[in-house]
């Protein structure tokens, strides 16, 4: 009995602490900005030039791909009639590599005819130098649409532009496919008008440490507040807060100030990215010259359902609850300016009003809800792969517990049944009389208790 428990016991330790060794880490030089943390479980995509040819992807898959200057790929998605499909790419320049004003990521969902069912694009702009790069497309299932309506194969299509004058080399990038539930009938079908458009109050309370991540997978979880960290040029990280139902988010930068002279036009880059990972908005660039600078989004509707019906996309963008994700970016030509050391950097969020109840999906909202787990997550600044070696840790803990108690109970049975024995093993000496059969022989203490292994049914 104990040696199977153990075997029960044991393997779910190892297994926990192989899950704690296993967290990727990715090795860079002293000083160098860290890499783009793409998700482990992330597959080879296999894009391919034309849609004959083109791969599936998997709902709720993350995969990972390249592309050339000019190149087109396709991959396949099968939907239903009733679900909303969105895909993402994130795209992933080498640092240092040369990027223009126009180069240009685009995201596009077809149907079978290759009508446009959406796009997006996302581009470098004013500031042009290399950093990670986002959109997304989707299928929106609406009552009065005739196109893109039906379950069948669709084609996701993500494009790459880029000027003469900018590196040939390949982007990397991150794809992401997600559905979203289908809602019961008598939901919103219009946008909304107007919303809250003021900015609150700053946030109470004194600001606190919290180290961006690099990636969407390895962004660090915030809750509303003020929260500082360090920002080396070159780099870029990602925070996430989450959104709920009816919530609105306020959100804004500060870079701090430093000694030297120097100016470095759209030196600071903020975006703002929804659960489905699409762009929602980019705020105004932030040029440099030493002093302080800030930068704030526009007001943004609350999260609501019916957003998704409005034509521009920071308003649609905020069409579900979820984890909302901030990407902040400094230019390598900071360094040249004022140096190699990383500057100070705060962010200002305000999550306001009281969550509402959520839509009447028809499923699972699977990424599209904030949960009390996120919430503790937002509260103790905790990314994804921190999270998980959180729940690791508790499960190690749990099973060591688990073991150390069976442990403990069999011994104290063992002990018990020991000692009966002995008790009754010398009850029959004292009866039998010494050097009778059963008692003690010449030499031997009858008093001492007989040395036995555990009981027969162990």
């Amino acid at each position: 009995m104990r040696q199977r428990s153990r075997g029960r016991v044991a393997p779910a330790v190892v297994a926990a602490l192989c899950t704690v060794v296993a967290v990727p880490t990715q090795a860079r030089a002293a000083g160098e900005p860290a890499p783009y943390a793409y998700e482990p479980s992330a597959k080879p995509a296999g894009g391919t030039a034309t849609n004959t040819d083109a791969r599936r992807l998997e709902p709720g898959g993350t995969y990972r791909d390249s592309i050339k200057p000019g190149g087109k790929l396709f991959y396949r998605l099968e939907l239903d009639a009733t679900s909303n499909a969105y895909v993402s790419a994130m795209a992933v320049p080498k640092p240092g590599t040369k990027v223009g004003y126009a180069d240009e990521l685009k995201v596009t969902l077809q149907d079978r005819d290759g009508s446009s069912c959406s796009y997006n694009t996302a581009r470098f702009g004013s500031a042009e130098f290399a950093r990670p790069i986002g959109a997304y497309a989707h299928r929106t299932v609406e009552k009065d649409r005739s196109s893109c309506q039906d379950a069948n194969t669709y084609y996701a299509l993500i494009e790459r532009t880029s000027a003469a004058s900018s590196s040939s080399e390949p982007w990397e990038l991150e794809i992401r496919h997600q559905t979203e539930p289908g809602v019961g009938a008598g939901g919103a079908t219009e946008a909304p008008e107007d919303w809250p458009s003021s900015s609150p109050a700053p946030p109470a309370g004194e600001a606190r440490d919290r180290r961006g991540g690099t990636s969407f997978y390895s962004a660090t979880g915030l809750k509303d507040g003020e929260w500082r960290d360090r920002i080396k040029p070159g780099e870029t990280l990602f925070y996430k807060v989450p959104v709920d139902w009816g919530q609105q988010l306020f959100a804004s930068a500060d870079l701090g100030s430093t000694a030297g002279d120097g100016y470095v036009s759209n030196a600071l880059t903020m975006a703002l990215y929804n659960p489905a990972r699409g762009l929602v908005d980019s705020a105004t660039d932030v040029s440099y010259d030493g002093k302080q600078k800030s930068s704030a989004f526009d007001p943004l509707p609350p999260v609501a359902y019916e957003n998704r019906f409005d034509s521009s996309e920071d308003v649609n963008g905020m069409r579900f609850a979820g984890w909302y994700y901030l990407r902040v970016s400094l230019s390598p030509e900071v360094a040249k300016e004022f140096g190699p050391k990383a500057l100070g950097l705060s962010l200002r969020l305000n999550v306001e009003n009281d969550k509402k109840g959520a839509p009447a999906y028809k499923g699972a909202a699977g990424d599209f809800q904030v949960t009390g787990q996120d919430l503790s997550a937002a509260e103790d600044g905790l990314s994804t792969p921190t999270a998980a070696r959180s729940d690791t840790m508790r499960l190690v803990a749990a099973a060591g517990i688990g073991a150390g108690t069976v442990l403990v109970l069999g011994l104290a049975v063992w002990t018990l049944v020991a000692r009966r024995r002995a008790a009754a093993g010398a009850g029959a000496g004292e009866a039998a009389g010494p050097g009778a059969p059963g008692g003690a022989g010449p030499g031997h203490d009858s008093g001492a208790p007989a040395q036995y292994g555990p009981p027969a049914a162990w």
